[in-house]
């Protein structure tokens, strides 16, 4: 819109020029008239009175013939020409100047452009460009860092459950007479090694899913509510493990058309983060149906900071740097989870005071069945 202004004032201005130009010859030439007029070239006439009597036949004769009226049309073109010329030639500078500097559109220093004050609309919309292509690239850099800083981490702690799997079950074939008690701690230990250097290369794949897949939903009628009591039931061996206890606060009846299987991802990793992250036993999930959006909330006790808080879905972070095995994972839950619900047309939030931290979900209602 600015710049549609922007090109109308310009040749606006151009116009006017031309206007005053075909204004000002005319005016011109009657204040000649006039002024010979009431001067009569009296001193000349003093002076020299056949010169008098030649220039002022002359004079008369050139404003009321042919060749006095093509002087001024050509006079008048010349000027135009003029007007034109200088047009061109200034927004000729101004492509110049456009072109000259638009390498600095893309170039990783924090110089940014300057152009003539005419062009001052384009240079603040270029200079947001390139504020948003220097944050891009600095989130691009730091996600690709974390990707790999991740890929290092997930590489060499594979060894750890890899060389426990091979020890035990070497111990195993070595020791034909080995009690059968002892035997069955060293086959839990290798089971929960295995499945552990299962969840480390699922953590891999995610992340090479994350890059080159595109999410595609494939929606049907489905029940929320039946969804999260599932899940309940699916986590439960998790939720003993770590002594907690998945409240579920739901309305009556909560169908949406979406896709089961992403929404269930989405709903799984929240509830896995609360599980880690709780630092009481109860993680509550509540269901709203409003008029035209269905609300869910992920509540836990415990606090993340602010400046954690600003990042947390972000690809590759994880707010847990100490990078255990129970909660360092790939940092891609949350970023997936926040694309699926996008995806649905909807919006993920993380807030975080007052002791506790509460994920909420808003999903609209507009294509439900």
């Amino acid at each position: 819109m600015k710049n549609n202004k922007l090109l109308k004032n310009t040749f606006l201005d151009l116009f006017l020029k031309i206007i005053l130009w075909s204004l000002f010859l005319p005016a011109l030439i009657t204040l000649i008239i006039n002024i010979l007029k009431i001067f009569n070239y009296q001193w000349l006439f003093d002076l020299n009175p056949n010169m008098y009597v030649i220039l002022k036949s002359f004079i008369y004769s050139f404003f009321n013939s042919f060749t006095g009226l093509l002087t001024l049309l050509i006079i008048w073109v010349i000027g135009f020409l003029i007007i034109i010329y200088f047009f061109v030639k200034k927004y000729n500078n101004f492509i110049y100047s456009l072109t000259s500097q638009a390498s600095k559109l893309v170039s990783d220093d924090e110089e940014f452009i300057s152009l003539p004050q005419e062009l001052e609309v384009f240079q603040k919309e270029l200079n947001n460009l390139k504020r948003e292509y220097l944050k891009n690239k600095k989130k691009a850099l730091d996600n690709e860092q974390r990707k790999n800083d991740l890929i290092v981490y997930l590489a060499h702690d594979l060894k750890t459950p890899l060389t426990s799997v091979i020890g035990y079950l070497s111990l195993l074939g070595e020791i034909k007479d080995m009690p059968k008690k002892q035997r069955e701690k060293y086959l839990k230990i290798v089971l929960d090694k295995a499945y552990h250097l299962e969840d480390l290369i699922n953590e891999l794949f995610d992340i090479a899913r994350f890059n080159s897949e595109t999410i595609i939903l494939d929606k049907q009628e489905l029940d929320i509510n039946m969804m999260l009591r599932q899940l309940k039931e699916d986590f439960y061996p998790l939720l003993k493990e770590n002594n907690k206890e998945l409240i579920l606060d739901m309305s009556n009846s909560l169908w949406y058309k979406g896709d089961s299987e992403k929404l269930a991802r989405t709903f799984s990793n929240l509830i896995k983060n609360a599980i880690y992250y709780s630092t009481s036993n109860d993680i509550v999930v509540k269901t709203l149906k409003k008029p035209q959006e269905i609300i869910i909330t992920f509540t836990n006790k415990g606090e993340i900071s602010s400046d954690k808080l600003q990042k947390i879905f972000e690809k590759f972070y994880r707010a847990d740097t100490s990078r255990t095995s129970k909660t360092g994972g790939s940092g891609l839950g949350l970023a997936i989870s926040k694309e699926i619900i996008e995806k649905h047309g909807g919006k993920i939030t993380a807030t975080s005071k007052e002791g506790k931290t509460i994920f909420t979900i808003s999903l609209p209602q507009e294509e439900n069945v």
